[in-house]
């Protein structure tokens, strides 16, 4: 009896302590992209299970419900069907891409607009207070007014390594000669033509569309949290504690980043996948030859691809020996093969890790490049748009698998790169090699995301983990004042010692030059 007392007390005990080094953490995620929830609900995850009271604000369903937090779902209109819908075009064209840019970031940011204004979303902000705010960003930076509102530190999830529109949220170093632009598709080292084309990409696309980005970003910022009553926009982004980046340098590009950047690629795939549903174990159970895995990602239909396309990848898939489980998302597929199995939505990080699947045919989204490298499964990739091209080329120039451009698919071409990848081991050996190399960490990406953040909780928005550069404009950091004196000086001393040089030249052979001329002179007199 005494033993079970104590037992209660400690249990009590360790409750209070918990308890009162709990936080309230708010996390925002304003995306109408399924595969972003994924990762946010994955750095979420392991702060519920740390005992901290988590509230969840969406304008998606979550993917499953999760015990121990608040979810709110906002009444925020979805997109457009064919938003993202490059599929439709010839991929790959720098109009496409920019037309496609300009939509995704006018829409992103009246979606965003929309969630501060959201009457679920008003409430909150009017009835609660939090003592941490995290952020999805993409085209919502403006959010961070959140953080000015609870008077609170704030973090950033972003999908992707850390390109320059974010990395000078933080002063990361752009390190152009060495560090390929996101969208370039470059890979280390870099020749000297890439490096070049880098160094253009950056300071023509990157500083252009930056500027435009940051111009509407405060625009939108001032109409949400006017002056007056809150910090600047630019002083709010001045003071991020932290940025979780999808990426990690094992994936080949290797950086230095400053101490505000966390790298948590893979959070969202599973050592330990969850059980499939039973129509699906089934279908990839009795696949004796293997199966394939096709899906375009969580925001583009495969419906949208031109009819042509769709019949060429159904005659294809249709008559192989493998199984083929087909994301189609609604309307009637293309045909009824046997060994196809279509639906709306599958569990993609547990068929990946499925031993039976042999092949993920992907779009190229950086999330399904992460679980397919995690499970070490080789891939055909068909980019559609943004930095699905670089991911891609990544892949390709890694060995992990192959591409193909949707305008490029006919029968003869998808059915080659198909069996090059399905019965070349070459592929899924270098990538189940890189697995290994992926997975060995420290610590897992969800205890490292989970640990930083309490981090900057603990020391009240860190601080002390900002690099100065976030406060300097572009002349001082990159030296160019300090440059620009250094050569006055020299130019300053270079002119002295030249003076002084003429001076002394002038004084110890000024005055024998001079007698040796007016000896001259006279000789020529007396002849």
């Amino acid at each position: 009896m005494g033993n079970t007392l104590r037992l209660v007390f400690v249990f009590i005990f360790a409750s209070l302590i918990v308890k009162s080094e709990s936080a309230k953490i708010l996390g925002l995620f304003a995306t109408f992209g399924r595969s972003h929830l994924i990762i946010d609900e994955a750095v979420m995850q392991p702060l519920i299970d740390r005992g901290h009271d988590v509230t969840i604000v969406t304008t998606l369903p979550l993917h499953s419900p999760i015990k121990g937090c608040r979810h709110i779902q906002l009444n925020v209109p979805p997109p457009p069907k064919n938003l993202r819908s490059g599929a439709n075009m010839e991929s790959g064209k720098f109009t496409n891409m920019w037309q496609n840019y300009k939509k995704f970031m006018e829409f992103s940011l009246q979606y965003g607009n929309r969630t501060l204004n959201d009457p679920a979303m008003r409430q909150l902000m009017s009835e609660e207070v939090f003592d941490l705010v995290i952020l999805d960003v993409y085209f919502n930076t403006f959010q961070i007014g959140l953080a000015a509102h609870f008077k609170c530190p704030f973090v950033f999830i972003i999908m992707q390594r850390p390109i320059k529109l974010f990395g000078d949220l933080v002063g990361n170093p752009l390190e152009l000669t060495y560090v390929p632009n996101v969208i370039m598709g470059n890979i280390q080292p870099m020749s000297f033509l890439n490096r070049v084309k880098n160094v253009l990409a950056t300071f023509v696309g990157e500083y252009a569309s930056a500027w435009y980005l940051n111009y509407r970003m405060e625009e939108f910022y001032n109409y949400n949290f006017p002056s007056g009553r809150f910090p600047s926009y630019k002083e709010m982004i001045r003071n991020i504690s932290l940025i979780l980046t999808c990426s990690h340098f094992s994936e080949g590009t290797v950086r230095p980043n400053v101490p505000a950047v966390i790298e948590i690629a893979g959070i969202q795939a599973k050592s330990k996948p969850y059980p499939l549903p039973k129509d699906i174990k089934e279908f990839l159970d009795s696949a004796k030859d293997g199966a394939v895995y096709f899906s375009l990602g969580s925001n583009i239909r495969s419906v949208d691809m031109n009819l042509e396309k769709i019949k060429i990848l159904y005659k294809v898939l249709s008559e192989l020996k493998q199984r083929v489980i087909w994301k189609w998302e609604e309307g009637a597929p293309p045909g009824r093969a046997s060994n196809i199995l279509f639906k709306q939505w599958f569990p993609q990080d547990d068929i990946l890790a499925h031993p039976n699947v042999k092949l993920f045919i992907t779009h190229g989204g950086h999330g399904s490049v992460v679980e397919s490298k995690y499970h070490g499964v080789p891939m055909v990739g068909i980019p559609l748009f943004s930095d699905q091209f670089s991911n891609v080329n990544d892949v390709v120039k890694a060995g992990y698998g192959l591409s193909l451009r949707i305008e490029e698919i006919t029968v003869e071409k998808f059915r080659s790169t198909v069996e090059e990848v399905l019965y070349n081991p070459t592929y899924r050996i270098k990538l189940q090699e890189f697995s290994r190399i992926y997975r060995d960490r420290p610590m897992s990406p969800k205890d490292t995301a989970a640990y930083w953040i309490e981090y900057v909780i603990r020391h009240r928005g860190a601080k002390h983990m900002q690099s100065p550069a976030v406060h300097m404009n572009f002349i001082q950091l990159y030296g160019l004042d300090v440059f620009a004196f250094l050569f006055v000086i020299l130019y300053v001393v270079f002119k002295v010692l030249f003076f002084v040089f003429r001076k002394v030249v002038h004084l110890l052979f000024g005055r024998k030059y001079k007698n040796q001329k007016q000896d001259s002179n006279k000789q020529k007199k007396n002849q």
